[in-house]
């Protein structure tokens, strides 16, 4: 028989719910796991233990009282520690508030659908400071690495999300998506992590102003995937961005074939003098025959932006850099690349930024544009193989810093610039036993689409057995 982690997370809600599993047996079993393995890989910066056991109990209760059950009632997931939970600590990746304990009232709209979903809370993942970087390495806590090859990074900034689901710590996860930080872990640790269309998660009560980050589902299967963003993907009053609920549910129409599409392909950086690497290509070459073999029309397109163009995000991301207040005696236990991130949004006047605002949506709908040519466009996700510890991270050279992240993820921004939804899928492995994601992305609202192709993909290339030493 499976152990219970090795069952996805719709297949532990459905033993749950068939009482073959209990709540409280699950629960200890992912807690004796990540006591024994996260120190490998650096998932979590808080286990929340004692409250676990607390929510399974309960979970537990409610299944022997019978009735409607939530959809997830008793499978634990936990929170990327970039969003406040009551009562739990919360660092936002950052020494400076390692201490820090999320007051009540505090909780995001995520973490209320979340917990609404009958969830228990396993604890909060590791993220670098205000998730940041494409790496997760900061200082509060140890770097998290790609359970594949614990040498190298899980990539950022929802490194812990995905780092823990790849190595067997939780079924699956949420992470958050500014500029690729849930489609980059996925490729590294062999997930699928998909950023959703800009508005289709709410943000209350807070929001990103820009517009580029938005929450997300990471898990080891396309349909996990789409059963956590039916949890998420609810509107509250006052969106900016309103998305009318799908007429089918986003697991449903995993079950629906994708029919004849489209899809046009690059593998291009608009990056100057960045190159992808030689077995990246070779998993998109693949990726592409695998299309044309399931009956698509693959398109090569021109990449669709010109060098400078992203230009337009760096100022901007450094504004919202700024935006977490730090007192101004512990600036500097910041990290370098968040000091210079910071210091350079300080020479940005308002009308400056909303300037940059508008230039970023320019581009952002000269991408949509191209992509709206197409049913669906394939990218490989990054450009480059995990990265190992430290090789992208530069305290000296903050500048070297983000040039060698921007290299390192040349196809994840974009999407966030024009807020389209894209998925990356662990369609490839090198010889070595690396995974390589390809990412898929689709116009704006159009996840069910992308999520039918990506569980057709997934049936004809499955990725199941796949699983590092430490499962």
């Amino acid at each position: 028989m499976a152990e219970p982690h090795e069952l996805t997370m719709l297949e532990q809600a459905a033993a749950l719910r068939r009482a073959e599993l209990s709540p409280v047996e699950l629960t200890e079993h992912y807690l004796r796991r990540i006591e024994r393995l996260d120190g490998a890989v650096g998932a979590y910066l808080t286990v929340t233990a004692d409250r676990a056991l607390d929510d399974a109990r309960r979970a537990e209760q409610l299944l022997v009282d019978g009735g409607e059950p939530p959809p997830l009632l008793g499978v634990p997931l936990p929170i990327k520690d970039l969003d406040p939970v009551p009562g739990v600590r919360f660092t936002a990746g950052s020494v400076v508030f390692a201490d820090r304990i999320a007051p009540k009232g505090s909780d995001t709209s995520l973490v209320e659908l979340v917990r609404d979903a009958g969830t228990v809370l396993l604890g909060k993942t590791n993220t670098p400071e205000f998730g940041l970087p494409a790496y997760t390495e900061g200082d509060v806590g140890p770097p998290a690495r790609t359970p594949y090859d614990p040498g190298r990074g899980a990539g950022g900034s929802s490194g812990g999300a995905a780092a823990a689901v790849a190595a067997g710590l939780a079924p699956a996860a949420q992470g958050s998506d500014g500029g690729g930080s849930i489609r980059i872990p996925a490729s590294c640790c062999g997930l699928v992590g998909l950023k959703p269309s800009r508005g289709r998660i709410s943000p209350a009560p807070h929001g990103d102003v820009s517009g580029l980050a938005t929450d997300g589902p990471l898990a080891r299967t396309v349909r996990d995937v789409a059963a956590l963003l039916d949890v998420l993907a609810v509107p509250f009053p006052g969106d900016p961005v309103p998305m009318a609920a799908p007429e089918e549910t986003f697991l449903g129409g995993c079950d629906r074939p994708p029919g004849r599409l489209r899809i046009g392909r690059w593998a291009q950086p608009d990056v100057p003098d960045v190159a992808v690497d030689p077995e990246v290509l070779a998993v998109y070459e693949e990726t592409s025959r695998l299309l044309t073999d399931l009956g698509h029309e693959v398109v090569d397109v021109e990449q669709p932006l010109r060098p400078g163009d992203r230009d337009t995000f760096t100022p901007v991301w450094a504004v919202l850099a700024a935006l977490t207040p730090v007192p101004a005696d512990r600036e500097a236990e910041l990290l370098p690349l968040t000091r210079w991130l910071r210091e350079r949004s300080r020479g940005v006047s308002g009308v400056d930024y909303a300037r940059r605002l508008a230039a970023m949506q320019r581009v952002g709908r000269r991408f949509a544009t191209a992509v709206a040519r197409y049913d669906a466009v394939l990218t490989p996700t990054l450009a480059q193989l995990p990265a190992p510890v430290g090789a992208l991270r530069n305290d000296a050279d903050p500048a070297a810093d983000f040039q060698a992240q921007i290299a390192f993820t040349p196809f994840t921004g974009p999407w966030n610039i024009a807020g389209l939804p894209a998925v990356s899928l662990p369609l490839g492995w090198t010889e070595a036993g690396l995974p390589v994601g390809m990412m898929l992305g689709a116009a704006h609202g159009e996840e069910a689409r992308l999520l039918a192709l990506a569980a057709q993909l997934e049936a004809a290339a499955p990725w199941s057995h796949r699983r590092p030493a430490v499962w």
